[in-house]
């Protein structure tokens, strides 16, 4: 009998059954992964949407292939990691520079846009006939964009200049805003239950996302890239991610808005770095493999058809509330000509936040929860898919643009 064959009891088998799939799974994840990334250069389309195209195709609106037992475990702690990482990313972004050139664009075109889509939205539903309080949270959830696939189109297409440091601004703060709209309409509909519990609830998710943010910048900001100087190591930066993403699902606090704000500390208070980030790019990709994958997976086309022309109304209204909004916030914020009409299109993508607070929502109002749910799921579905390219597009666009385009 050979040493190092070991004897397999029942138990044991199906164990090792489980963990086969799971592995099997993850490495044909990643292959299909790299297959979409080849083919969405070749065809000139985002590798977010081909990676969410796969998604949906070995998903339960496809192939159904994925084990969605050994899968829906992993997603969220995946789905977390991945937007650590992104928000580290843009959090690096918001350095004193970048603010001193773009604050005045961030904030104007992020405010519009939160403000605008939330009263066009709701003010379009109510005219079809719709609750106007279900209308007005449907508005608040049509705020949230999808800071991973906006960050992963912006470095895809390889251009930085003033459009693309500024639109990354905006998805640093602009879904802060759109979770204070969405807490006050929460409040607003919700008034025979008072408004602290809503106002209190997006204060311990924001206030506690910035002081858990806070308290892993300032010593990361301190401590690391002292090993190899001017650059964190592989190890400090998945540790400094790994703690603030699961400190954030500990406290129940935002972990984009903590690894945003810990991102912006690090970029602006560790002068000692030369490339803060490297190594959270180096590592980032495979993450958002799963990340982008798992979500097109997660994705229910039946949503698109069981709520008829409502679903379409919301998403028509969220396209159009999108582009004037980001028109007038482009104009009040002074951006060149040739942007003013980009800034829209680049922020069509939604995911996770939006379906985060559709959950809050649904289950603070249970009565409107199955239309809120599906009407959400079926703009993710729509957004996630025609959004990226969107976003690439817009970018090309300014970025073919002449430079003094007023």
């Amino acid at each position: 009998m050979h040493a190092g064959r070991r004897s397999a009891g029942p138990d044991q088998g199906a164990g090792d059954v489980e963990h086969s799939v799971f592995l099997i799974t993850l490495g044909m994840l990643f292959m299909g992964g790299l297959a979409a990334d080849q083919v969405s250069r070749a065809i000139r389309l985002p590798r977010v949407t081909m990676l969410l195209l796969l998604g949906l195709l070995v998903g339960s609106s496809g192939l159904d292939m994925l084990p969605t037992s050994t899968w829906a475990a992993s997603f969220e702690a995946i789905s977390a990691v991945a937007l650590t990482m992104v928000a580290f990313l843009i959090g690096g972004e918001l350095t004193r520079e970048n603010l001193s050139r773009h604050g005045r664009a961030i904030m104007a075109i992020s405010l519009c846009v939160v403000a605008g889509t939330t009263v066009l939205v709701w003010g379009g539903l109510v005219l079809l006939g719709l609750d106007p309080g279900l209308a007005l949270l449907l508005g608040a959830i049509a705020t949230a964009t999808d800071p991973a696939a906006i960050a992963d189109v912006i470095r895809q297409s390889g251009v930085r200049n003033r459009f693309t440091e500024t639109l990354n601004g905006i998805v640093g703060i602009d879904d802060i805003w759109g979770l204070l709209v969405f807490a006050v309409c929460l409040a607003l509909v919700t008034q025979t239950s008072g408004w602290v519990e809503p106002l209190a609830g997006a204060a311990h998710d924001i206030g506690g996302a910035i002081l858990l943010g806070a308290a892993m910048g300032l010593p990361a900001a301190l401590l690391t890239g002292r090993l190899a100087p001017g650059e964190p190591s592989q190890t400090e930066a998945v540790a400094v991610v790994f703690l603030t993403t699961g400190l954030s699902m500990w406290f129940e606090v935002s972990f984009l808005l903590a690894g945003m704000t810990a991102g912006a500390l690090i970029a602006n208070l560790a002068r000692h770095h030369d490339y803060a980030f490297h190594e959270i790019e180096n590592i980032e990709w495979p993450f958002m493999i799963l990340f982008f994958v798992l979500a097109g997976a997660s994705l229910e086309l039946d949503a698109l058809t069981s709520m008829g022309w409502i679903a379409v109304a919301y998403i028509l209204l969220r396209l159009v509330a999108r582009l004037a909004a980001g028109e007038v916030g482009a104009r009040l914020g002074r951006v060149p000509g040739s942007e003013r009409h980009a800034y829209g299109p680049a922020l069509l993508p939604q995911a996770g936040v939006a379906v985060g607070m559709a959950l809050v929502a649904a289950e603070t109002v249970p009565e409107w929860g199955p239309a809120i749910l599906t009407l959400t799921v079926a703009g993710t579905v729509v957004f996630e898919v025609v959004g990226p390219p969107c976003a690439m597009a817009a970018i090309r666009h300014v970025a073919r643009a002449p430079l003094d385009g007023h």
